[in-house]
């Protein structure tokens, strides 16, 4: 192995390393806007016990909704703390019929755990679009690799409710409905990209609040 070679390789491990040795966290300053990686850092010396605590999950969300659900999240603009730290968590509440409808995250894998409840989940891989999807019961936990379609229906005849935790300080969101039908995207178009009537596309965005 030529001298060339190790100190490339050595040098490598110490310029990616080191990343994690410059500090130990990077809470969130709110005052100050968002960049692509995150919120700019919160001075140390105003840092305290408090930015490493998020109570958001403690009590259920509001379901009364179109998709008698919701998700209440813990990511870097809600929970300081998990800012630059790669993590982030949410709480899942599904009413009975309540339904996460196809999504995306696209910047975090996700895993999650059931609490209460039954919960029917799945997934679309993107190489074959095969479809992996499990009723999952109390205590059961399933993983949505990142950027993949997926959902959540509640399966049973009481509440569910799960908590979600993701490989990123804000997994991003991307609702397949309301992205094609939520907004103004146009009704010819989406005829044509669809493969829908227009009768079909205006009644959708008429739930949806879509227009054009």
């Amino acid at each position: 192995m030529s001298p060339r070679f190790l100190f490339l390789f050595f040098f490598s491990l110490f310029a990616f390393s080191s990343n994690a040795l410059v500090q130990d966290f990077c809470v969130a300053d709110l005052w100050l806007p968002a960049g692509p990686a995150g919120y700019p850092c919160k001075n140390t010396s105003v840092v305290t016990s408090d930015d490493f605590i998020f109570h958001g999950l403690a009590m259920p969300g509001n379901t009364k909704n179109i998709i008698n659900a919701v998700v209440t999240p813990g990511f870097d603009g809600q929970f300081p703390g998990v800012n630059g730290l790669g993590v982030s968590i949410a709480r899942l509440d599904l009413a009975v019929g309540g339904v996460i409808p196809l999504h995306t995250h696209p910047a975090a894998s996700e895993i999650l755990v059931v609490t209460r409840g039954s919960i029917r989940a799945g997934f679309v891989s993107s190489f074959e679009n095969k479809v992996y999807i499990k009723t999952l019961r109390k205590h059961d936990v399933m993983v949505f690799p990142q950027g993949l379609l997926h959902f959540q229906i509640n399966a049973g005849g009481i509440p569910a409710v799960a908590f979600v935790s993701f490989g990123g300080q804000n997994p991003g969101l991307q609702i397949t409905d309301f992205a094609l039908f939520g907004n103004n995207f146009p009704t010819d178009l989406l005829a044509k990209t669809m493969f829908l009537n227009v009768e079909q596309i205006k009644k959708l965005k008429g739930v949806l609040g879509g227009t054009n």
